[in-house]
């Protein structure tokens, strides 16, 4: 069952407003008392250096954290760090949000170029091993395309047959041609190319901190269920 607001207020006091925002974007789109595994995949690759300095990246984190205590029941959000490779893979719990970004991040070597494959195959991999009783929601986090952009389109189409939807989300100029792969891969042919749409994208802008939560947690939780809907229909979802 979800984190209780109480349980909120008492280890993380900063989630509080976040939590209940979160809250009422998931009863608006029909998913209030769903559960579901919640991942925050984080680009590190050296054109994200601003979004770690300026808190960007902290900010979503802490938004994210505040999602997954209404769909799992934890208290904490596995995050995957990737640039060239995957450079680490953390967790982040309600009782050491504060500052964990930049504190993993300081610990972490050169950034490199952005490969989704690697980033995408550590989740899958991290899913599988932790036994899991309920689907997944990734939140990928990008401020470009991939290095190699048949690779993240077969992992893309590959996960499709688990119960693993990945919701991209942009930074940076949204007018760049850097996201017309991510546009791509949203559209991606259904049942030809994939069984299921188990992608979805959105851009947060240059200044993603201006985002309101409750535009961000509307986004965020826009097709999550219709891939539910689809994803149970044909099987990929048993819960």
């Amino acid at each position: 069952m979800a984190i209780s607001l109480q349980k909120i207020q008492e280890t993380a006091p900063a989630l509080v407003s976040l939590y209940k925002t979160a809250g009422i974007s998931l009863r608006k789109n029909g998913l209030q008392g769903e559960r579901a595994a919640v991942y925050l995949v984080l680009d590190y690759s050296g054109s994200m250096k601003r979004y770690y300095d300026d808190g960007s990246v902290q900010a979503l984190a802490d938004r994210v954290l505040g999602l997954s205590a209404h769909l799992d029941d934890d208290g904490s959000v596995p995050v995957v760090f990737f640039s060239t490779e995957v450079d680490a893979v953390e967790e982040i719990g309600l009782g050491d949000h504060a500052g964990r970004v930049a504190e993993i991040a300081a610990g972490l070597g050169h950034m490199g170029v952005t490969s989704y494959d690697a980033a995408m195959d550590a989740v899958i991999d991290h899913y599988l091993d932790s036994g899991p009783t309920a689907p997944a929601l990734v939140v990928f986090q990008t401020d470009g395309g991939p290095a190699v952009k048949s690779l993240a389109e077969r992992y893309v189409c590959k996960a499709a047959k688990l119960p693993l939807f990945w919701q991209f989300v942009g930074f940076g100029n949204p007018k760049s041609k850097q996201f017309d792969f991510l546009r791509k891969l949203d559209e991606l042919s259904v049942p030809e190319r994939r069984p299921v749409d188990n992608a979805g994208f959105f851009h947060a802008g240059k200044d993603p901190r201006k985002v309101s939560d409750e535009e961000l947690y509307d986004r965020l939780t826009a097709e999550f269920p219709l891939w539910l809907r689809a994803a149970r229909a044909n099987g990929t979802v048993r819960a």
